[in-house]
């Protein structure tokens, strides 16, 4: 029962990724600039070449990663085993490209985006949601 709830929590964090990553694709594919509130910087960093690969924008592959995330935590929190153990895999790429590319804001741009600083503490969250998902699921078998 834990876990369903870690997993819809899961679910909902995507959510929050998906609509920050959507939001980016849009202001990209548009040509608009996005304006920081909170901090500056993100012109610099939306703008750089590590913005988009092999043509496509980073923020779209985000939003891709977000949307399979939040329908694999919506499969596992139904019971689907298999969305689980899909999950934990992926979660753990996007953890790694979020470590990536807040190297690349501070040592190689020099700028950060206060929507990718999002993005990386929701992919971080749900690194801590599968998890803990994980070690509820040891600790329901060893009962």
């Amino acid at each position: 029962m834990k876990r369903t709830w870690v997993y819809a929590a899961a679910a909902l964090l995507a959510l929050l990724g998906l609509a920050d990553a959507l939001y980016l694709t849009v202001e990209h594919v548009t040509g608009q600039s996005v304006q920081c509130t909170i901090i500056a910087g993100c012109s610099e960093v939306l703008s750089s070449s590590y913005a988009v690969v092999a043509g496509i924008p980073l923020a779209m592959i985000g939003a891709a990663a977000y949307f399979s995330v939040f329908s694999l935590a919506l499969l596992a929190a139904f019971g689907y085993r298999i969305a689980g153990t899909l999950l934990t895999p992926l979660i753990i790429a996007m953890f790694l490209v979020s470590l990536w590319l807040i190297y690349l804001q501070a040592f190689v741009i020099g700028a950060f985006c206060q929507f990718c600083l999002f993005s990386a503490a929701i992919t971080f969250c749900l690194l801590i949601a599968v998890l803990l998902a994980h070690r509820l699921h040891r600790s329901e078998k060893s009962v």
